[in-house]
């Protein structure tokens, strides 16, 4: 059986990197290519980059359609993590990335004949959640007053609660996949990714209840790809198994066999 292309967008960002990486090290099943329109790393990645090779990179802007037309020739699955990800992007910023270039991401996977786009949505979706107990307990540390027998999970069924434009822009990205998936039958996955940072660590207990260790969230990508065609359409989260998470993973687990490897509580007892 001949290796799936794959192909990464924004290539140089923290997530997309370290995924990048570990794909190319399994040769024999993917041929792995990055897509970025630069050729440095994002703010968030820092020293963590590294460089892909010249006849793995397209070099490419999200809002020429036909330079996606050209890198996803013959690809198997579109891993769409491209995106402005600052919660306080203008506008102009989120409409060029985040809206106009995902839309374009999608149709040019339709027109390539792509089998699948996985695509990177967001735990901020959720974000308004945290505005009602017991999630602002939780997100305010005051844990003594928390009662996790009693604390429903957030699913993927739950109406999304985006707090700012960035969010709701993920928001739009479901809805647009959702679209793909039921009128042009492109399988369409969406990851509300958690909060994965170049340190690979949580910092703190309480940030542990929306964090995504780099391993897990590159698992739940990789399973993401995997999964049988006839996941046509669905959302999951994707964070680590900390004690004080407040969103769902056994969907995830369900449906595409993601068992988190670490926790907030874990990390932190190796300091």
């Amino acid at each position: 059986m001949s290796a799936k292309k794959i192909v990464i967008t924004g290539a140089y960002g923290l997530i997309a990197n370290a995924f990048f990486r570990h794909l190319h090290r399994q040769a024999e099943t993917y041929e792995v290519y990055g897509l970025a329109r630069r050729r440095h790393p994002s703010e968030r990645a820092l020293e963590k980059i590294e460089e892909i090779p010249e006849d793995r990179f397209y070099l490419a802007d999200l809002t020429d359609l036909n330079a996606l037309k050209n890198a996803f020739e013959d690809a198997d699955t579109v891993v769409q993590l491209a995106a402005d990800p600052r919660p306080d992007a203008s506008w102009e910023s989120l409409l060029d990335s985040n809206i106009v270039g995902v839309r374009n991401v999608f149709e040019a996977a339709h027109q390539c004949g792509v089998r699948r786009v996985v695509l990177a949505s967001s735990i901020m979706v959720s974000w308004g959640y945290q505005q009602d107990e017991p999630y602002k307990a939780i997100s305010q540390g005051r844990f003594a007053e928390v009662d996790l027998d009693e604390c429903p999970m957030v699913t993927h069924e739950s109406a999304p609660r985006p707090t700012g434009l960035y969010p709701a822009s993920k928001v739009w990205a479901e809805a647009l996949a959702r679209y793909y998936a039921d009128v042009h039958h492109l399988s369409s996955l969406c990851l509300r990714i958690g909060w994965v940072n170049a340190e690979d660590h949580p910092g703190s207990e309480k940030n542990g209840a929306f964090w995504c260790s780099q391993r897990d969230v590159i698992q739940l990508m990789q399973r993401s790809i995997e999964a049988p065609d006839t996941v046509q359409f669905d959302i999951f989260y994707g964070v680590s198994n900390s004690r004080w998470r407040w969103v769902d993973i056994e969907h995830p687990k369900r449906i595409l066999g993601f068992v988190p490897q670490d926790s907030a509580e874990g990390k932190l007892q190796e300091l």
